[in-house]
């Protein structure tokens, strides 16, 4: 059963990620007819939205786009940032939704971004607990160390409502003339890729917790 849902998690993981890249690849390829950058898309959205202040920048490495709120800026990646693609469209309009959740308030975003230094701390402390305590036979610290991975599980939880409404703003942002019928579908396979690799997350967290309490469990009725 240990076996079983590695391999499981693997799975998930693997089938995730190949979709986020066949599908951002692919659109990648396909021109948008407004043949704006994504950058340009992004700085539009932000002003149509009264966000004047937030900066569009370009960020290093692929598939490393985000939106910073502590010092409000729109990062994107060097092929969204400088191609005119539906791939580019649709990443630059998903970040500025996040951006938009920022301004209005968001309740998830904000839960979020409350948790941040708590699963920062729990990532570490937990791993470490788990460690230690399997190495000196401590089962309670053990499900102490398990106890602070089901934090990570519940800020990747929280983190889906979070971009699935971010792609919701961004599509309905691209509507307004950005794309047009076929561009749009195509908007929408990227943005339900990328939301795919979050289900994935959660999906994977919560097996390897489970087979954490699987193995240690065992170990302790024993």
């Amino acid at each position: 059963m240990y076996y079983g849902l590695i391999i499981i998690a693997f799975l998930i993981t693997l089938f995730a990620q190949i979709k986020i890249k066949m599908n951002y690849k692919k659109y990648l390829d396909v021109k948008s007819s407004s043949n704006l950058t994504g950058a340009s898309i992004a700085r539009k959205i932000l002003d149509l939205n009264g966000l004047a202040d937030v900066k569009v920048n370009m960020a290093q490495g692929l598939l490393s786009d985000h939106y910073d709120p502590r010092n409000r800026t729109v990062n994107l990646s060097q092929d969204v940032f400088s191609t005119a693609t539906v791939t580019a469209a649709s990443v630059a309009a998903h970040e500025c939704g996040h951006a938009i959740q920022h301004k209005v308030g968001y309740k998830p975003l904000k839960i979020r971004s409350s948790l941040v230094p708590l699963v920062n701390f729990s990532s570490y402390a937990g791993y470490l607990a788990i460690v230690i305590g399997a190495i000196a036979s401590w089962v309670e610290l053990i499900y102490v160390g398990i106890l602070l991975e089901c934090v990570i599980l519940l800020f990747e939880f929280i983190t889906l409502p979070v971009e699935f409404n971010a792609s919701k703003r961004g599509l309905n942002e691209l509507n307004n003339g950005f794309l047009v019928n076929n561009e749009l579908n195509g908007a929408k396979k990227v943005l339900r890729s990328a939301a795919f690799t979050y289900v994935a997350s959660v999906a994977n967290t919560a097996l390897q917790i489970l087979r954490l309490i699987l193995i240690f469990g065992n170990r302790r009725r024993d």
